[in-house]
């Protein structure tokens, strides 16, 4: 096993719950079931581990009302959840790349706090939970990370290596890591140590202060594995390597970069001239040789200050990030955040809490979820002389409700809708009521203060499409965009159709609908490949409507000829769209068209 993971295993197991946790990065594979039978290996034997499934339910995770056992005993009996159950131990969140926002803040304000508040249900109680969490991160790329509210609260982020990469490094016995545990209370941090953390923190880019925490504590952990009672050069350079390294957004400055400014360099003449002077004068004014005047070294002064302290962790930490991401640190990208925000789209979504009722099901009243009382009673009523026949006389209630007669109203709701108005401005089309496109893109955004929908514009001339306005609800920003719209040149219709599918994609990612309504003649005349040609461009134009019907967004294709075009019937009916022909209809007109397309008549 390689050495820092081993190292990391560790120290982590020494303090699970002031460490916060592991991002173990990986696919499921042999390497990774070796690091956890270690790291189980090293915590206490009665210390618990529990495996938290993707999307597991409040009540599981944070406990509730039991409704079996309240029944039967007559009063509100508390169910535990796993964070409960796990306190004082360590879960292990699988696929935690595909957690949501919702329970990352829930796992956050766990180890913020310490507690598990329950306020719902009747109940009201808080119970000490200090957990560690692995959080076992299995994305194929950059886009699928650890939500990065909870991957700052953990204090390592190790990537799998792979096998040929493995290093041999130290290993600590369970016996080590339990007389460590006894031993970290008496670790002392000074302040230089605390002081190079920090320093060195700022000169890689990391901005929040949870690093410089989790990196003293793991320097406290690291003293009490050697034994030591107070952190040293080698714990902090530990602590270094392993916490702030992975969270590097910059490279720090380098020494010579810092003494000299490029407008103030001097010509080598006068560089030569300052040099020599002053070993000139001081050969004059010095009574003694410079051999006398150099001081000797002392081994008990010469103690490394708090800035060669400083400087030696700064170089530690940096040779440990790694190349990769030194080359992409060199060439000015920033690491990229992960955006745990999506969703299904439609514009009809199903809601637990809120919404158009519509009916009832089968199931408990959790997380909010209202009871169907009707629903229930109607459920329990057949059973009624049967259930109090088990009951005696004098302790028989008027009715006697089980836990599966329990019913929760559904609900439904509009989801929010983003309408995108593709404008064909080729030279074709800029003279063909471009004006109703504009007053159709104000009377909608007029509506979404009430609707709290949004509008963008894509236009398309020349070669390419362009972005005029992205998703808004801005009626000052829409006016500015479509008042300098530019008319003339080619109709690269395939390429506007393939960048509004783009972002009909992106807006369903965020659980919006997307309604796309394009204004066109459907004379295309470039193709993908940015070359003029009828024949290649309608043909691309085709596939490309096609590939957006496979998508299943919904579509409005807009004639804006002076008189209906077969070739925009022929592409609407390709793409699966509406066809209207604007000579028949005004800004009003389209205006109900799009808000019947989705679902808001």
């Amino acid at each position: 096993m390689h050495g820092d993971a081993a190292t990391i295993a560790a120290l982590f197991a020494v303090d699970p719950a002031g460490l916060g946790g592991v991002v173990l990065r990986g696919p499921a594979c042999s390497a990774r079931d070796d690091w956890l039978t270690l790291l189980r290996d090293l915590l206490p034997p009665k210390t618990p581990v529990r495996r938290v499934p993707l999307n597991t339910g409040d009540t599981a995770l944070l406990g509730g009302l039991d409704l079996g056992a309240t029944l039967q005993a007559g009063r509100p009996v508390a169910l535990q959840g796993l964070l409960a159950q796990a306190d004082g131990g360590v879960l292990l969140l699988a696929m935690a790349e595909r957690m949501g926002a919702n329970a990352a803040a829930r796992f956050g304000s766990v180890l913020d706090t310490g507690h598990v508040s329950l306020q719902r249900e009747g109940l009201d109680s808080r119970v000490r939970t200090r957990v560690g969490l692995v959080a076992l991160d299995e994305g194929a790329s950059d886009d699928e990370q650890v939500p990065a509210a909870l991957a700052e609260r953990l204090a390592f982020r190790w990537v799998l290596q792979n096998p040929g990469d493995d290093e041999e490094g130290p290993l600590w016995s369970a016996d080590e890591v339990q007389a460590a545990r006894q031993r970290l209370g008496q670790v002392q941090v000074p302040d230089e140590s605390l002081q190079a953390l920090c320093a060195a923190a700022m000169a890689l880019g990391i901005d929040s202060a949870r690093p410089c925490l989790f990196a003293a504590r793991v320097a406290r952990a690291a003293a009490a594995l050697a034994g030591c009672e107070t952190v040293e050069e080698e714990h902090v350079a530990v602590a270094a390597r392993l916490v702030l390294a992975p969270r590097a957004t910059r490279l720090p400055d380098t020494p010579a970069e810092q003494e000299i400014e490029p407008d103030q360099q001097q010509p080598p003449e006068q560089q030569d001239q300052q040099e020599q002077a002053p070993d000139q004068d001081s050969a004059q004014n010095s009574p003694e040789p410079p051999e006398q005047n150099q001081d000797t070294p002392d081994p008990e002064t010469d103690l490394p200050g708090p800035q060669d302290l400083a400087e030696l962790v700064l170089q530690a930490t940096q040779a440990a990030i790694p190349a990769g991401l030194l080359a992409r640190l060199k060439s000015g990208a920033a690491q990229r955040s992960q955006s745990p925000s999506s969703g299904s789209a439609g514009a009809q979504q199903k809601n637990a809490l809120r919404g158009r009722p519509v009916g009832a099901r089968k199931g408990e009243p959790r997380a909010g979820q209202r009871i169907n009382v009707l629903e229930t009673l109607r459920a329990a009523a057949p059973w009624q002389q049967l259930r109090k026949r088990a009951l005696a006389p004098e302790k028989a209630p008027r009715i006697v409700v089980h836990k599966e007669d329990f019913h929760v109203t559904r609900f439904r709701q509009l989801g929010q809708t983003t309408t995108v108005f593709v404008v064909d401005a080729s030279g074709s089309a800029a003279l063909n009521r471009l004006a109703e496109a504009k007053g159709a893109v104000e009377l909608l955004l007029a509506d979404c203060y009430v609707r709290r929908d949004s509008v963008a514009v894509l236009a398309f001339r020349g070669s390419s499409a362009e972005m005029l306005l992205p998703p808004t609800r801005s009626l000052a920003r829409a006016k500015r965009s479509l008042a300098g719209l530019p008319g003339g040149g080619g109709t690269p219709l395939a390429s506007a159709i393939d960048a509004a599918a783009a972002l009909a994609g992106q807006i369903r990612r965020k659980g919006e609908t997307p309604v796309l309504v394009f204004l066109t003649d459907g004379k295309a005349n470039i193709a993908r490949d940015a070359k003029p040609g009828r024949g290649p461009a309608a043909a691309d134009a085709l596939a490309a409507a096609a590939q957006l019907r496979m998508d299943g967004v919904s579509a409005l294709l807009v004639d804006t000829s002076p008189q209906p075009q077969p070739s925009a019937q022929a592409l609407a009916s390709t793409m699966g769209a509406h066809y209207l022909a604007l000579p028949y209809a005004g800004a009003q007109v389209l205006n109900q068209t799009v808000r019947a397309m989705a679902g808001r008549t």
